[in-house]
């Protein structure tokens, strides 16, 4: 799958941010030739739609699969699961490239591609680092982040990882958002607050952790635009080298941390419900990670960031009916609800072009 340039001038991308003519081109790169408006004067794309509603679908599906791993059976490192997606990522895609099913760059022709050609050059893999770099510091504090507060605290300040991505496209693409984006957003982080109300147990290193956890989360989704654009990769492409050199690193940190020695002990290793559980979390893995390349690169690292929160409602709806202990709270309600309306109302701004 290959993204080309756009060159239909019929019912231009009318943006949620003000952006330079540069910017715009390469926010064009992404977007397949010919690919249509949802409706007329929408700033988002049928592709880009599809790449949203892909990501929240898998997102919530993979939590529940990984929560059963977790929690049913009790495996004992998240660690060991990523890295096991991680494997599993790479390995879909040297098949799928070596079977010329896909393509790693976005200019690049399925058919005239050379089976033994190098499926990224050295010198593109190293413009990768900073979002390989940008993932792993991601990975690791949002493991650590989980540690240092409560619950219902932590969904709350991970909420304001929507203001954060705001303030990091703004350093790092100068965008500016119009005022009714800027107050759906400013709904979420009051929603989020409201539903952690009960809760303001202050603890300077929890909160310090989780305030860099959304950091680099915007950091993380910023790169991908960024690094997608300079170094030519599509969304295959950038999955491939992040893989590459985030798996060797991963591997040595497990091994270091004693997690593959634990695994190795694990008494439900090769029972049949568990390898279910882990080879369907492995698939919903790789097309979670795919999603949200695709969506960050036809929409917005923005975009991204408010799926993540749409599709925390549902998250925590499913989860209630197949896990249950969901105390019930009327502020977590009220809060909830409130960063769901802030959640749809960015994606009515989005779809009128405002």
């Amino acid at each position: 799958m290959s993204f080309t340039a756009s060159n239909s001038s019929k019912d231009p991308i009318l943006p949620l941010s003000v952006a330079s003519n540069g910017e715009e081109k390469e926010r064009e790169r992404f977007v397949k030739d010919g690919d249509e408006r949802l409706f007329r004067g929408s700033a988002m794309t049928r592709r880009g739609a599809y790449a949203a509603v892909s990501y929240m679908s898998c997102a919530v599906l993979l939590v529940l699969f990984n929560k059963a791993a977790l929690s049913s059976y009790k495996f004992p490192s998240a660690n060991v699961i990523t890295l096991c997606q991680m494997i599993c990522s790479c390995s879909f895609l040297y098949v799928l490239r070596r079977w010329k099913v896909i393509s790693f760059s976005a200019g690049e022709s399925l058919a005239t591609s050379d089976g033994k050609a190098t499926f990224v050059p050295f010198e593109i893999l190293m413009r990768t680092l900073p979002l390989s770099a940008a993932y792993l510091f991601y990975m690791l504090v949002t493991m650590e982040s989980v540690r240092g507060v409560n619950v219902p605290m932590y969904t709350t300040l991970r909420r304001t990882t929507v203001m954060f991505t705001m303030i990091v496209e703004y350093i790092l693409a100068g965008m500016s958002y119009t005022p009714p984006i800027v107050g759906s957003v400013g709904l979420i982080v009051f929603g989020a607050f409201i539903a952690g109300a009960r809760d303001l147990s202050f603890d300077f290193y929890g909160y310090a952790v989780v305030f860099l956890a959304n950091i680099s989360t915007a950091i993380y989704l910023a790169s991908i635009g960024r690094v997608g654009k300079s170094s030519g990769l599509n969304s295959f492409g950038l999955m491939w080298c992040n893989g590459i050199i985030c798996g060797p690193v991963l591997l040595l940190l497990t091994f270091l941390r004693g997690e593959l020695e634990a695994t190795m002990n694990f008494p439900h290793l090769f029972s049949a419900g568990f390898v279910a559980v882990l080879l369907l979390s492995c698939m919903l893995a790789f097309f979670l990670n795919y999603s949200i390349f695709l969506n960050t690169s036809l929409n917005s690292a923005l975009t991204q960031t408010i799926c993540g929160n749409l599709k925390d409602l549902f998250t925590i709806v499913l989860g209630w009916i197949f896990f249950g202990g969901l105390p019930f709270d009327i502020f977590n309600v009220i809060g909830q609800l409130l960063g769901f309306v802030g959640s749809g109302l960015y994606a009515y701004f989005k779809l009128i072009g405002r």
